[in-house]
This record gives C-alpha cells, structure tokens and sequence, in this order.
C-alpha cells in the first residue's frame, strides 16, 4: 500500500515561516482536495513535499511508504514514486516535449527500457488527451496556451504512472473543454491506483474529479476536513476569512 503521512510539518523560505503544522494521511487511491485562498500556504506544501531547495522543514517529517523522506533529494522523492505538475509550467526551449518525457521514462524504468515500449504508451496517453500528435515535437512549454500546458503535465503524469501525483492548480488557466480532457486524464491515473492530492481554489474541478477528502488551508495550517460536499460549502460561503 503506497501511502503519503505528513507529520506536524512546519516550514519556511527565506526566514519567513510559511507551514504552522500540517497533518494529513493519503492513502493508496484516494483523492484528496486541498483548498484555501491565496497565500495560505497551499503552494508551498507541495514544493515542500517535492524537496525544493529554498524551503526548509523547520519541524515534522514526510513519511512515504514507512520512510522518512524529508531530507532526501527531488530526484531520489521522483524516483520513488512522488511527482508535482506545477501550477506556473517552465518554459524549455530546445528539449521536446517527446524527448524530456523519454529521459524521465528511462531514468525510471532502467536503461533497458524498451523505446518501442514508450512510444505506444505515449501514443495512447495522446489519444486519451485528445493532443495532436505534433504536440510533442514542440519545445516544452514553449509557446504552449495555459491549457495546452496543463495537459503536458498530465501526459507526463500518464506516461511516468508516479504512485503520489501531486497538482498544484492543475485547472487555472483552462478553458472547459480542456479541464474536462485534464479530468479525464486525472481520473484515468486514479483507476491505477496512484493517489492525488489535488490543490485548486475551484469545485469545479471537483464536479469531474470527486475527492475522497477535501481539506481547507488557511495561514500554514489544515482548519477543516470532509467530504466532497464541504467544496460545495466553500462555493457557496467562502473560506469565512477576510
């Protein structure tokens, strides 16, 4: 069982302390929602989680699969199974789409991986995002719509089969149509078994993908939890901050 705890997690970026103690327990498939306005801290936890070097984990652990992860590396989180598709894409001019998908598949699956193999994975995984095919001869992010970025963090998401996705806004900057096609691709990698937690300030994300908890964050730390009807509270009402 692939199982994501957060412990008492505090943490901050140049000195300024940003997590207040965040707790949370993703279990092997489930789906969790985390909410809050802007600047609450929602962001920052998943940078956190993924190991990026400017924050520092003042307190608590990040435990994967029994193992304190906490001060390990982002490529050693990645390769065991953690991956964060990013709410500001970076742009990569000269690398394809095509290519960086390869490198990673590689880096994860061993150098006797089959290209063969890859490829018809990445054909279907286009099919399913209804991408054309020329899409991945582009440079990575380069002159990509925001939709069209959001669904090349899901086709890496598709293709790389993590066991913890972590989507940090994956629905800002989509048109309908192209959040429906995300949602699709989300719920497709849940089938698999991979667990999400899924960071949005919308529900309407979460008419196509229903979590299996939802979270509300505010100032660094988690104040409430429920079902998928506490989005449909948080639509309604607000976070009840000013």
């Amino acid at each position: 069982m692939n199982s994501l705890e957060i412990k008492d997690l505090h943490a901050s970026i140049n000195g300024k302390k940003i997590l207040n103690g965040i707790d949370l327990n993703i279990k092997q498939g489930e789906v969790h929602a985390l909410m809050g306005p802007n600047g609450s801290g929602k962001s920052t936890l998943s940078y956190v989680l993924m190991g990026h070097p400017k924050y520092k984990i003042e307190r608590g652990q990040i435990i994967f699969n029994g193992e304190d992860i906490s001060k390990m590396t982002p490529d050693k989180r990645a390769k065991l199974g953690l991956f964060l598709g990013f709410q500001y894409p970076v742009e990569v001019s000269g690398i394809t789409l095509k290519n960086f998908l390869w490198t990673a598949y590689k880096s994860l699956n061993g150098n006797g991986t089959s290209y063969v193999d890859f490829n018809e994975a990445l054909e279907e995984k286009i099919k399913l995002l209804r991408m054309d095919k020329s899409f991945i001869s582009r440079y990575l992010n380069e002159g990509f719509s925001g939709g069209e970025k959001k669904k090349a963090e899901v086709l890496q998401l598709l293709v790389l089969k993590p066991r913890i996705a972590i989507m940090d806004e994956i629905d800002s900057g989509t048109d309908v149509d192209a959040l429906k096609i995300v949602s699709n691709g989300l719920k497709k990698i849940v089938e698999n078994k991979t667990s999400v937690l899924l960071i949005t300030h919308y529900q309407r994300i979460l008419n196509y993908v229903k979590p299996d908890f939802v979270h509300v964050m505010i100032d660094g730390k988690i104040v409430k939890s429920g079902d998928h009807n506490l989005a449909k509270e948080i639509e309604e009402k607000g976070y009840g901050v000013n």
